[in-house]
């Protein structure tokens, strides 16, 4: 692994880990930012986020693509999102605020770190060294950083509700100093404009298939943050930290997965991994439910981990196999509907259990991941890309 490759991939980590870091201890933030209620208040507080995220990935994405720059756009995004928690804390001590400001801040941090995020994916994209290894690189940090986000956030919150924000706020400015020794390496080709660049992606539609998968993924993220954490603390009486470790016993195998995973998909295809990992992942949403103890749901967590690992390298890589040029708008694309996925995850999982039950969260939740498959497989076969690249080729490595 190069060494941009590795600094970027620690940017991604450091991202990922600041967000999840809030995650474990979610009811007792909102209750220190002036909620007055826990599962309805805990929802629009990560809902808003990924709203942002959802509004402003596109727009970094396509702003890079047409200036030919990342790396200043990242720097702006992370200091963005460092200001945004700051005035979160500062906020959270003045009286009278209300938590609708605080939701109006959570949508202004999510708009300016998506682009730390997005962009730094992109930039893995731009690197040589097979799309498979690259996009595994960014699995491995998303998946590392979310494995260990989850467990020291929940002890984090033990310490202070607001305490996981501090500690965001500060991994953003680490990855603003980082960007600064990253070469940014987008080809001229991809040099057009905005509306160019918007207008490239029209032509490939077959971008739709990864962008669904991506969609599917995110929503059991979005799902497992809120719902899933909630569903843990309740039924086997957890605290936040128990909770985060439960979380980050999905993360781990997730984490440790995605490099060998992504490397794997560069050598048997795109295809199998995708079909055969989201089959898998829905399948141990619906076993984690039924699991009648605290200790067979943690095993299921690891196996859904394992299942997520398979997917997750596969899918970006194939957003890079579809997208040669304007790879900014087109992984933008691809984050735009992964947050959208998310944010349904949390918003309608949040709704779903405060309505129906938590029985009912889990298996839409199950049904979304496994059943999308059968809806994309006949694309997926004939999607316009060499047979290497789908079925695989035992040469490449």
């Amino acid at each position: 692994m190069n060494t941009d490759r590795a600094v970027l991939a620690t940017m991604i980590f450091a991202v990922l880990f600041g967000q999840v870091a809030l995650y474990p201890g979610v009811p007792e933030l909102v209750a220190a930012l002036g909620a007055r209620t826990t599962l309805d208040a805990a929802t629009w507080f990560l809902a808003a986020e990924y709203a942002g995220f959802v509004l402003f990935a596109g727009v970094w994405g396509a702003l890079s693509d047409a200036t030919g720059r990342r790396v200043p756009l990242i720097v702006a995004g992370a200091l963005g999102g460092v200001a945004s928690y700051a005035a979160l804390i500062g906020l959270a001590e003045v009286a009278g605020i209300g938590f609708g400001a605080m939701l109006v801040l959570r949508f202004v941090e999510g708009s300016f770190t998506i682009a730390a995020f997005s962009l730094s994916i992109t930039m893995l994209m731009d690197l040589d060294g097979g799309h498979g290894r690259n996009m595994g690189a960014a699995g491995i940090a998303i998946g590392t950083g979310t494995a260990l986000g989850a467990p020291l956030g929940g002890q984090l919150s033990s310490v202070g509700p607001l305490v996981p924000i501090a500690v965001a706020a500060g991994l953003l400015c680490v990855v603003a100093l980082l960007a600064t020794r990253v070469t940014d390496r987008v080809p001229e080709s991809r040099r057009g404009g905005i509306g160019a660049a918007i207008a490239g992606l029209a032509d490939r539609p077959a971008l739709g298939l990864p962008y669904a998968f991506g969609f599917a993924d995110r929503f059991t993220a979005g799902f497992f943050t809120l719902v899933g954490t909630l569903y843990f603390r309740q039924a086997f009486d957890l605290d936040a930290g128990a909770a985060g470790l439960v979380l980050g016993l999905f993360f781990a195998p997730f984490a440790l997965g995605q490099y060998p995973m992504g490397r794997l998909s560069d050598r048997i295809g795109r295809l199998l991994p995708v079909v055969a990992g989201s089959v898998l992942y829905g399948g141990a949403i619906l076993a984690v439910y039924l699991a009648p103890t605290i200790e067979i749901a943690a095993a299921t967590m690891i196996l859904l981990g394992l299942a997520g690992a398979l997917v997750a390298p596969a899918t970006m890589a194939l957003v890079t196999d579809l997208a040669p040029d304007d790879r900014g708008i087109a992984m933008g694309g691809f984050n735009v509907f992964g947050s959208l996925g998310f944010l349904v995850g949390t918003v309608g999982g949040g709704v779903i259990a405060d309505t129906v039950g938590f029985g009912a969260a889990f298996l839409a939740a199950a049904a979304l991941e496994a059943g999308i498959v059968l809806v994309a497989l006949p694309l997926l076969v004939r999607l316009d890309l060499p047979r290497a690249t789908l079925f695989g080729d035992r040469e490449s490595t």
